[in-house]
C-alpha cells in the first residue's frame, strides 16, 4: 500500500484567485470544487478583515479558514496602518478565525526601520501570540534590464534564521530558482506553500496554473506527500480577465494536479 495514503496534504484555495477578490465566491466555490480550506487575503475589502465575518462564511459553508495573508503587499500598503500593526493584526485574526499560519512578505527596501529587526520581530510576534508566520520567498524585480532588490533583509528567506517560511513556485521561476532544491533546503521550517507555476521569462510573478510553467511542481509536491509534510498547499493562480467558467476550469484542474501529485487520487 502507498505510504503516502494515511497521511493526506490539505490542499487550499486562496481569495486571491478571484479577481476582483471575493471572500464569499472564494468560499462557495472553494466548496462546490472540493478543496479543503481557505486561505484569506488581507485586502481593502472590509469583508476580508472582520474575524466575525469570516467565521460566518466558515459556518455557512462549512470550510475552515487554514491561513490568513498579511497585508504586506505593495497594493496593501494602507490597510490596517504601520508595518507591524499589520501583523499584530494578522496574528489576532489568525487565532480568532482558527487559522493555523501566516503569510507574510519581507519588508520593501525602503521600509528601514522594518526591515532592519525583521527577523527577530517576526519570531517575537510568532511566539506571543502562538502562532507561524511563514515568511514568504519573493524575487528581484527589473529595471533597464538591471537587477533591483526591492526586499529587505533580502528576497530569498533562506538566507536567514526564520522559524517559517511560504514558498511560492511563481516567485522562484521569477527569481530563477529550483523549487524541489530549495524546499529540500527549507527542510521543516515549511510551513505553508503557494501552488502555482511560472515560465522564469518574465521579469515579475505570473502565478500560472501548476504544470504550465518550468518550475519543478510536480516533484515538489511528490516530495512533500513522501516526506509526509505537515502543511498546507493553497492554491494562488491568476484567473484575471477569465470568465467565472473558464476560472473555475482552471482552480479544478489545479486542484486535481495536486490530488495527483499529492497521492490523493
Amino acid at each position: 500500500m502507498d505510504s503516502t495514503q494515511n497521511h493526506q496534504i490539505e490542499v487550499a484555495l486562496s481569495t486571491s484567485c478571484l479577481f476582483p477578490p471575493s471572500v464569499p465566491e472564494t468560499f462557495s466555490t472553494a466548496v462546490d470544487l472540493g478543496y479543503d480550506s481557505v486561505e484569506v487575503m488581507i485586502t481593502g475589502n472590509a469583508l476580508s478583515q472582520e474575524p466575525h465575518d469570516l467565521l460566518e462564511l466558515v459556518q455557512k459553508f462549512q470550510i475552515p479558514i487554514s491561513a490568513i495573508h498579511a497585508p504586506t503587499l505593495l497594493l496593501t500598503q494602507q490597510v490596517w496602518g504601520r508595518a507591524w500593526n499589520k501583523m499584530q493584526m494578522a496574528a489576532k485574526m489568525t487565532n480568532d478565525v482558527g487559522a493555523n499560519v501566516i503569510v507574510a512578505h519581507p519588508p520593501f527596501r525602503w521600509q528601514k526601520a522594518y526591515a532592519k529587526n525583521f527577523v527577530e520581530g517576526v519570531r517575537e510576534i510568532s511566539q506571543a501570540e502562538g502562532v507561524k508566520i511563514a515568511v514568504e520567498n519573493m524575487y528581484p524585480w527589473s529595471a533597464a534590464g538591471q537587477e533591483v532588490e526591492m526586499y529587505a533583509p533580502h528576497w530569498d528567506p533562506t538566507r536567514f534564521d526564520y522559524d517559517w517560511m511560504t514558498w511560492d513556485f511563481s516567485h522562484a521561476a521569477a527569481a530563477k530558482v529550483d523549487s524541489l532544491e530549495f524546499v529540500k533546503k527549507i527542510g521543516d521550517r515549511l510551513g505553508h506553500v503557494h501552488l502555482t507555476d511560472g515560465s522564469g521569462d518574465k521579469v515579475m510573478d505570473e502565478h500560472l496554473m501548476p504544470g504550465y510553467g518550468s518550475q519543478p511542481v510536480a516533484e515538489t509536491l511528490e516530495y512533500l506527500a513522501e516526506k509526509k509534510w505537515n502543511g498546507v498547499v493553497c492554491a494562488e493562480i491568476s484567473t484575471k480577465g477569465k470568465s467565472a467558467a473558464r476560472r473555475d476550469e482552471m482552480l479544478h484542474e489545479t486542484l486535481q494536479f495536486a490530488h495527483r501529485h499529492l497521492g490523493r487520487s
